[in-house]
């Protein structure tokens, strides 16, 4: 998923400034996991300006520079959607970037994307620890070169995989309160 994806999804809330927009990307973006500097952002607009996906006006401001105010046009709307419905595949890295952007800015499109995304994304992660495996299971794998302590060495991997494990435990009960939370909703 590029940045255009984030841009649409944004102007779909409010009409912004690129300063508005990396503003965004400064304070709520880092919660959906974008961060994007201003000339990537203005690039980015200029091309989606190029697909006639976005227009702008511009602000008069008074003592300061002009400011051009993006907003979407009807194509980049149906843009949007159309990608807010196509196929949703979790990425093998769990709490990537792309499952949060989809569901943000899908979901606030549509109540039936957001919860497909979500379960989409609570089968795949349900599915990913159900293969877990023990880290005493493989620890006789462990063969370190001369210069490594074997007994530190694996006390450091098994807090490595402890702190996995339980990030993503975190992140499956998110998962699943976020789902029954918006599945209650649609009642």
């Amino acid at each position: 998923m590029g940045i255009d994806k984030v841009l649409l999804g944004v102007l779909a809330i409010r009409p912004s400034t690129g300063y508005d927009l990396h503003k965004w990307f400064d304070g709520p973006g880092r919660f959906v996991g974008w961060r994007a500097q201003l000339p990537h952002i203005y690039r980015t607009l200029a091309k989606l300006l190029d697909q006639g996906w976005v227009r702008f006006e511009v602000e008069e401001r008074d003592g300061k520079p002009d400011a051009k105010v993006y907003r979407l046009t009807d194509t980049g709307t149906e843009a949007l959607i159309a990608w807010a419905r196509s196929p949703f595949d979790p990425a093998p890295r769990p709490m990537d970037p792309d499952f949060m952007l989809r569901f943000v800015f899908g979901g606030q499109l549509d109540r039936e994307i957001a919860l497909a995304v979500l379960r989409r994304e609570l089968a795949y992660r349900r599915e990913q620890v159900e293969g877990r495996t023990s880290l005493t299971d493989s620890s006789s794998e462990i063969e370190t070169i001369p210069e490594i302590d074997q007994g530190w060495a694996f006390q450091v991997y098994a807090l490595a995989i402890e702190r996995g494990q339980g990030v993503m435990d975190g992140y499956l009960t998110w998962l699943e309160a976020a789902l029954q939370r918006l599945e209650g909703e649609s009642d």
